[in-house]
């Protein structure tokens, strides 16, 4: 290896070695922190980075909430990144809700944070409430006419509730749900109509924010149209379906009807054969009395004539039935 090789290699082992020194000790970022009048030493910052933790995040939010009057404390901070949370997030939370005289400790905003929610964007929202509109509610007065009502939910955030309160979600379904009872409740559709805002009075004084990460300051009825008539449409069906109900008994009586006329045609055939049959054996039964002097020829006769007789009157009863 040449001399000039050697300077080379020396030279880049140097740099490698000033790299790694001001990575680990970062001189510049201390620097920055003392003259912003934030006190931590390089110590604390060489073992953030032995803890895998960004010191230039824990300097820089300690320099932002330093300018803003607030006391950090580096640790504190350390601990909350390392619990997964957002610190640069949670300290401008700290700093407009100081700017906006809103309660807010860090512990509290650490919480709020680790929890899921947006603590910056909830600290915003307390001082810009936040409108929300309900999606179309339909709902049905008492006279069977349907009104379908929109709605604009003024909220504000909660502090106090964002840890473990209920979402947006959870508002606009019990807003819908006020709506649909306020309107259900109503005699007439024409009486929600000229009064929209009575639906707002009905909702808010049921305190649908308990529970909530907000406080609902207003509900405004955006928009109110008239529906389908469901009382006569369930007139309607309920006169279709009595309709079907009396189409089927009257076709099982005529099921009926038909089974007994069937069945009375069978009974009178049958007694026509029966009739067939002793008509037959009257021969047979005459004979038998001629052969027993039971009956003379002179009776006989007689018999002849009334028969003769009965369909003779018979005939003249068709006659004049015709």
């Amino acid at each position: 290896m040449t001399e000039g090789q050697m300077i080379a290699v020396v030279a880049a082992l140097v740099l490698a070695a000033i790299w790694l020194i001001f990575y680990f000790i970062p001189v510049g970022l201390w620097f920055s922190a003392l003259v912003s009048g934030v006190r931590i030493s390089l110590l604390q910052l060489v073992l953030m980075r032995w803890r895998k933790v960004p010191p230039s995040k824990i300097v820089s939010s300690m320099i932002e909430g330093t300018k803003a009057g607030l006391k950090l404390n580096a640790n504190e901070l350390e601990a909350h990144y390392l619990a997964g949370g957002n610190v640069t997030n949670v300290v401008h939370a700290l700093v407009s809700a100081q700017k906006a005289n809103i309660a807010l400790s860090f512990d509290m905003a650490t919480a709020i944070d680790l929890a899921g929610r947006d603590v910056f964007e909830a600290v915003q929202m307390s001082v810009n409430p936040k409108v929300i509109n309900t999606p179309p509610v339909a709902a049905v007065a008492k006279d069977g006419i349907q009104l379908i009502a929109k709605a604009r939910v003024t909220v504000r955030a909660n502090i106090r509730q964002l840890v473990g309160g209920a979402g947006e979600e959870t508002v606009l379904a019990r807003v819908g749900e006020g709506i649909v009872s306020s309107i259900g409740s109503a005699e007439t559709h024409k009486v929600v109509l000229e009064n929209p805002d009575s639906i707002s009075r009905v909702v808010l004084d049921k305190g649908l924010d308990a529970g909530t990460a907000f406080e609902i300051l207003s509900i405004d009825i955006a928009d109110i149209d008239v529906g389908k008539n469901i009382g006569a449409q369930l007139q309607m069906d309920q006169a279709n379906a009595d309709k079907n109900i009396a189409q089927a008994k009257a076709e099982e009586r005529r099921a009926m009807a038909v089974a007994l006329e069937q069945e009375n045609k069978a009974k009178a055939q049958e007694a026509r054969a029966k009739v067939i049959l002793a008509e037959a054996e009257v021969p047979l039964a005459m004979a038998e009395a001629f052969r027993s002097g039971n009956l003379g020829i002179m009776d006989y006769y007689k018999m002849k004539n009334v028969m003769a007789d009965t369909q003779m009157r018979e005939s003249l009863a068709r006659g004049e039935k015709k």
